[in-house]
């Protein structure tokens, strides 16, 4: 595919494929990073490290204000001439909220040292603390980049920005001294180049534009991004429950195999998570447009379809071979933490339906605030409960897991009544246990087969081997349940196709 196809092609999947590359090469390099310092610096020095990034990671939700979600729901909405002041406008907040931060972590550390009882972390913060407010003006590429759909360009500022804050964080550490400050030094340096590189790439698609008052204020932005921030604080209560209740009420032993279970597969949340942010601007302008309805439920249909013929294959393999997965990540020690995997990605089937791009697209914030307000509450009330009649941590995770199912659910039904259609029009339910089906069909005789052929070989050749397996028996059988994989991957090779 020459350049100009990839920088042309304007398909949902084509979109959404960047996006998922750019958070996979984050991720990736996100655990090399990790595993390196983890190896190099002493369990203090590592933990202390760690807690500075656990405070800058929380009060960042709080000292962002949920501004870089706002770029696509209202640049859909404006030309470009009007995006580039609205982009250099929400830029300049965000620099001044990042001085805010900065002089906050420098004037607080301290205090925030005492709370969490390690004096060390005051002077690891006060070094810190000029990363803010260079950091906090460069979020918002990935509103911008899929608001004008030129993805690939997420994707090659998540890689490159990355791998510059890996090679200034881990090089010193490695090269010169084993401390958590020469981590920190790193990452000042970092982010001093990951600022210039944003300022660069914000401006792409503004070449040869010049800015015009878009009349955008910021009682009207704050007003959409406030309720952002209060649903994320919430978000945090939510899920904070499980690890509360299991660590305080059943002990280390239990605690640590929770935590090694009750994991959801970070695919899913790649692969939803890069499908909601290429549909986000798409929906914005068509509730901007006063569309008509069957506009937005064919374009939700079509890419929810697309989610779960990708998304559930996945998700039955690993629910199939739950065990085997986690002995061969945390060894046969924590066997019994494939319960808490089991449990926890069920919740992925249900994840297909991410609600958040329509509802917020439509202007929902403050609903999407309140539903998370009363996640919290009732995660936290339903595990006391549960403790206090089972006594048993899996019945604190069962909790969780239908409550999330609750929280998926519940928001579509009230969107299918904004835009006035049935639940099952927006949800193609049979479609999605067809799907199902075939995956399960498709998995039960190949399990079987290799039970037999393979009872003795380890656990990573098996699920190996059963994988390849698998995946040749879904193809070969997918036209029998009128599945097309075709379809996802010819977006990819066609120019400028739209899906």
């Amino acid at each position: 595919m020459s350049k100009g196809r990839f920088l042309d092609n304007k398909s949902n999947t084509y979109q959404a494929l960047w996006i998922g590359l750019g958070n996979l090469s984050s991720f990736g390099i996100a655990i090399v990073s990790a595993a390196i310092l983890s190896r190099f610096l002493d369990k203090t020095e590592y933990g202390t490290y760690r807690q500075v990034l656990y405070v800058y990671n929380t009060l960042l939700i709080v000292f962002t204000a949920g501004l870089p979600r706002v770029f696509n729901y209202f640049l859909p909405r404006y030309d470009l001439a009007q995006g580039k002041e609205i982009v250099m406008k929400i830029t300049k907040v965000l620099f001044l909220t990042g001085l805010a931060f900065s002089l906050f972590l420098f004037g607080l550390s301290g205090v925030i040292a005492d709370v969490l009882k390690n004096p060390e972390l005051a002077r690891g913060l006060k070094y810190f603390a000029p990363v803010p407010m260079l950091m906090l003006p460069t979020l918002g590429i990935e509103g911008i980049f899929s608001t004008y759909r030129k993805t690939i360009y997420i994707a090659i500022y998540s890689t490159v920005s990355r791998t510059l804050m890996l090679i200034f964080i881990v090089a010193p550490v490695v090269l010169f001294r084993q401390t958590y400050l020469m981590a920190i030094y790193g990452w000042m340096v970092s982010s001093a180049l990951i600022l210039i590189l944003a300022f660069y790439f914000k401006n792409i698609p503004f070449k040869g534009i010049m800015k015009e008052k878009s009349g955008l204020g910021f009682k009207e932005i704050l007003a959409y991004s406030l309720p952002l921030v209060s649903a994320s604080l919430a978000g945090i209560v939510w899920q904070s429950a499980n690890q509360f209740y299991v660590s305080r009420f059943f002990g280390a032993e239990v605690f640590a195999e929770f935590s090694n279970g009750f994991i959801e597969l970070p695919i899913i949340h790649m692969i939803t998570g890069a499908a909601s942010t290429v549909l986000m601007p798409l929906f914005s302008k068509a509730v901007h447009d006063k569309a008509e309805s069957s506009t937005i439920t064919n374009l939700w249909r079509s890419a929810l379809q697309k989610s779960v013929v990708l998304i559930y294959p996945i998700v039955i393999y690993f629910l199939f071979y739950s065990r085997e997965v986690v002995t061969i990540v945390f060894s046969e020690a924590y066997a019994d933490s494939s319960k808490f995997f089991t449990a926890a990605i069920v919740i992925n089937l249900f994840k297909v339906i991410n609600f958040s791009s329509l509802l917020l697209a439509m202007g929902k914030s403050r609903y999407y605030a309140r539903l998370h307000y009363v996640l919290a509450i009732s995660t936290w009330v339903s595990q006391y409960f549960a403790v206090l009649i089972f006594d048993t941590a899996m019945s604190v995770a069962l909790c969780y897991v239908v409550i999330s199912i609750g929280s998926l659910i519940a928001p579509m039904i009230y969107v299918a009544r904004l835009i006035k259609v049935s639940f099952f029009t927006l949800v193609p339910v049979g479609r999605i246990l067809v799907i199902s089906l075939h995956a399960c069909i498709s998995i039960f005789p190949v399990n079987l087969l290799f039970r037999w052929l393979l009872p003795d070989v380890g656990n990573l050749v098996f699920i190996s081997v059963v994988g390849v397996a698998y995946l040749v028996i879904l193809v070969l059988t997918s036209r029998l349940f009128k599945i097309n994989y075709w379809d996802l991957v010819r977006p990819l090779l066609s120019k400028k196709k739209e899906d």
